[in-house]
């Protein structure tokens, strides 16, 4: 059991520190990656994200139902508990816990992750709604892309908008991966 939780912690940290390239990582959706488009209010950006769509990637094999939640740490320190279903929406639930730090000067829209020690990757919210109802998030290499919301399921007009975002962004969305999500 120790051993399983080691190992979907190594994922999720993967799926958080995209820009590390020890993880086995997809093809390059995005040979330009652009500066994120709007600064980041962090509390604003606490709460719930359910990941709609992805870069798919081996260490996320299988993976549905993904959730991620960021929280204040009393020291001033950002927590991320990932979760996945793995097979299924209804699969077994797995969860990595990590800490995040945001990057001075980047208008709080870039943040190192680390599941591990002194072990940080990128983490950059590319873009999000004015309302915080949805954020594009991806790293510096292009291989990795999320597309989070607040809702499970927002509908099909808010997906399609999100992907031309993605797309707008430089990314080429033909290698998103939908997220499976309840409901």
């Amino acid at each position: 059991m120790k051993s399983v939780t080691k190992s979907f912690a190594l994922t999720l940290a993967a799926l958080t520190l995209a820009g590390c390239s020890t993880f086995e990582a997809g093809p390059v959706g995005n040979t330009s990656v652009p500066q994120p488009a709007k600064p980041v209010e962090v509390e604003r950006y606490l709460g719930r994200w359910y990941e709609l769509a992805r870069y798919e990637a081996g260490f996320q094999k299988d993976c549905e139902a993904v959730t991620a939640d960021y929280s204040l740490t009393a020291s001033a320190r950002i927590k991320v508990v990932n979760a996945c279903r793995k097979g299924s929406i209804n699969g077994k639930i797995e969860t990595a816990t990590g800490k995040a730090k945001i990057v001075s000067g980047s208008g709080d829209a870039k943040l190192k992750v680390s599941f591990f020690g002194p072990f940080y990757g990128d983490y950059w919210v590319l873009d999000r709604a004015e309302d915080y109802s949805w954020s594009i998030v991806g790293e510096p290499s292009g291989r990795y892309l999320w597309l989070l919301h607040r809702q499970p399921n927002p509908g099909t007009a808010t997906f399609d908008a999100m992907k031309r975002r993605a797309a707008e962004l430089g990314y080429d969305v033909r290698l998103l991966r939908v997220t499976q999500q309840p409901g």
